[in-house]
């Protein structure tokens, strides 16, 4: 069992004075009492067998014939009833330790056991690991967190829990609770709307983010926040993030810089990597990378650095080339990129195939390539390809007989997410190791983007972040040059948090939204609550918050978001346990001046 597990506080009561995993050889000849859930049960004839299972872990119960009435109702157990003993705790010989057991070296002998909580035939088992449907597993939960793994987990992360708060408070921060019932954010995701009875008609919404209230309390003058805030969102399911509700490590702190708030967190994942994990960090301090580099070198804003593989820009390669696909990509805002793969030329068919196929799937309508061969380059785009060109090329790439270099070719940002997406697919081709944290934080996000359907500049990212350069930026460089003091941290390809050095200025804001094509009317009818606050005298502030359960999810090595959650909901948002989201009954609705109105099924649509 983990490490807290060994801090349990040992009770004296008729129930329990030891906790099972906490025997050991200098418990001999101890009378015990112990109280836990049958794990295992296993009649020799002569002798029964019972590993005894709580928190703690798993120590062998002994139950011998002599006490016929004790012997019998042993017999009868069910695995995971629960049960009481008393005992004498005894040394095991030599050849029946079991050093995989914390326990493992001594064993109880019963001389009382009463059956607290029988058990019925479980809907799947305990103690083996069998595969078992997830809904089955959401269905039962509390059944489900009684297997070693998941339970360790939960208790993994209740430990990194309290070492965040230590480590947060340990620097000045201090921790409030802001509240869950307050005001929409259209702006953002779906929100979870709550009727408010007081105020027919009216809706209070969970908070998608503690965000305006984290800003207003650095106007109220606290120095550093934090809270493990629970957020709310009306998302659809992935396996990094849970439908409906999920929780961060929300940070605020007045008066820094970027750089002061990076430190901070860079020291948090270092503590916490090093006391609650065996994992290892590949650079210290985290490398930065700007959004420019990381889309032209890794295709996307959320790299893996354990991937051996960077995309190559070779857009002047081809200005004035033969292969009119390539040249007519060398033109502003267009792009040539390339991806080697070393000593795979020599890949079947069905490889090529499945890459293509990869490719169309990531929006590229073919995948060009060329294998480096003894017998010389093979592929679709050789014939296009002049002997010169193809030798500068090899230059450039570094490329030798064996490998084979992949195109991407097209519109800028697309041209590097498909290659982006295509390093990724390729990452199956290396053994990575899941013991290295590769972190990065990606910095200076483009303030503005050009929206293609509305024909307009448009925010990028966060239209609440400080511009770099501040106001003289806003009126002396083309917006789409501008750039945000936004950054994200990233590890091992996952997106732990966003965050921002925030525009405090309410005479920046505006002209911000201005280039955006907003009126100080309609900024005010907006955020009007907000600006109001910072012109009562706003300090320079900054914050992030790394979502809890991702963290956990990394550090405990899971694939899926929903093996850290005590109680997460299946992928279409359901609790299949208390079966929520679930009918309420007329006289609810009455008193919340609500009316339900369904959307036509299938047949009356018909």
């Amino acid at each position: 069992m983990h490490r807290a597990a060994e801090k349990a506080i040992t009770l004296q009561n008729r129930f329990r004075t030891d906790y099972c995993g906490q025997l050991g050889p200098e418990c001999e000849n101890r009378s015990v009492r112990l109280g836990g859930w049958v794990h295992r049960k296993r009649d020799h004839g002569g002798l029964i067998f019972i590993d005894l299972r709580d928190h703690s872990g798993i120590c062998q119960l002994v139950i011998q014939p002599e006490q016929q009435d004790l012997f019998d109702a042993a017999g009868h157990l069910h695995s995971e009833s629960v049960i009481c003993v008393e005992g004498t705790v005894v040394r095991r010989s030599a050849e029946t330790v079991n050093s995989r057991l914390a326990s493992g070296q001594i064993e109880v002998v019963v001389s009382v056991l009463s059956v607290e909580g029988e058990a019925q035939p479980l809907p799947f088992p305990v103690a083996d690991d069998v595969q078992t449907s997830e809904e089955l597993r959401l269905k039962y939960r509390f059944i489900d967190l009684r297997r070693e793994k998941l339970h360790e987990n939960i208790i993994f992360r209740s430990s990194l829990t309290a070492e965040v708060r230590s480590y947060l408070v340990e620097r000045g921060f201090i921790e409030i609770q802001t509240p869950i019932l307050t005001s929409s954010s259209p702006e953002g995701a779906r929100d979870f709307l709550v009727p408010s009875r007081l105020h027919p008609g009216k809706f209070y919404a969970l908070p998608q983010a503690p965000q305006q209230f984290k800003q207003l309390l650095m106007v109220a003058g606290f120095p550093r926040y934090f809270q493990i805030a629970p957020c709310f969102r009306d998302e659809d399911a992935r396996a990094d993030r849970s439908p409906g509700e999920f929780y961060q490590i929300d940070m605020e702190m007045a008066f820094i810089e970027q750089d002061d708030l990076f430190e901070i967190l860079e020291g948090m994942f270092r503590h916490l990597t090093e006391t609650m994990s065996k994992k290892r960090i590949t650079e210290y301090p985290f490398p930065r990378i700007s959004y420019r580099d990381v889309m032209n070198r890794f295709g996307t804003d959320k790299p893996d650095l354990r991937i051996p593989l960077e995309i190559r820009d070779v857009t002047a390669l081809f200005v004035d080339s033969s292969f009119k696909v390539f040249a007519s990509n060398t033109r502003q805002g267009s792009c040539v990129k390339a991806l080697v793969l070393k000593g795979r030329g020599g890949e079947s068919r069905l490889f090529y195939d499945k890459a293509e196929k990869r490719a169309r799937e990531l929006g590229s309508a073919g995948l060009a390539y060329i294998q480096f061969r003894e017998e010389g380059p093979k592929g679709p785009v050789v014939k296009f390809l002049g002997e010169a060109e193809m030798e500068r090329l090899k230059a450039e790439l570094g490329l030798e007989t064996g490998d084979v270099v992949f195109f991407g070719a097209g519109k800028w940002e697309s041209t590097c997410r498909i290659m982006g997406g295509m390093r990724t697919w390729f990452g199956d081709l290396f053994e990575l190791d899941r013991d290295e944290l590769s972190f990065c934080w990606i910095v200076d996000f483009p303030m503005y983007e050009y929206n293609e359907e509305s024909k307009k500049i448009d925010f990028s990212h966060n239209p609440f972040s400080m511009p770099q350069g501040e106001m003289e930026a806003l009126d002396t460089m083309q917006p789409l040059d501008i750039l945000a003091y936004q950054y994200d941290i990233v590890c091992n390809g996952i997106e732990l948090s966003s965050g921002a050095i925030r525009n405090h200025r309410p005479d920046i804001m505006y002209r911000a939204f201005e280039i955006a094509g907003y009126t100080k009317d309609e900024v005010n009818s907006r955020f009007g609550h907000m600006i109001d606050a910072f012109k009562l005298g706003a300090p320079p502030h900054g914050g992030i918050a790394p979502g809890l359960d991702r963290l956990v999810m990394i550090l405990r090595d899971e694939q899926n978001i929903r093996e850290v959650i005590a109680f997460p909901m299946n992928q279409s948002a359901q609790d299949l346990m208390m079966s929520a989201p679930s009918e309420v009954m007329e006289q609810q609705l009455k008193e919340l001046c609500l009316k339900i109105e369904l959307p036509p099924t299938k047949e009356e649509k018909k």
